[in-house]
């Protein structure tokens, strides 16, 4: 799998312990849980989180960024199976 670049795409997918971490072109989402255990798994689980934040932090302030983004479009289809 490539190196998740924050911010790059619509269709990455990173998952650290319980979490998914989906990539966007304007925002990333994180979801679910995560145990930081006190054992070599939580450390390994820990140094990801902190490797995913850090870039997102580097992504941020290299850019000009508003102060808040707009809300999602919202697009309602049609029901094909009506």
């Amino acid at each position: 799998m490539s190196k998740f670049v924050p911010y790059k795409n619509e269709s990455d997918v990173l998952h650290i312990g319980g979490l998914t971490v989906e990539n966007r072109l304007d925002r990333i989402t994180i979801a679910g849980d995560i145990d930081l255990t006190a054992d070599q798994a939580g450390l390994k689980d820990a140094r990801a989180l902190a490797q995913l934040l850090a870039d997102v932090v580097a992504r941020l302030e290299a850019q000009t960024l508003p102060d808040h983004l707009p809300p999602a479009a919202n697009t309602i289809v049609a029901n094909p199976f009506e």
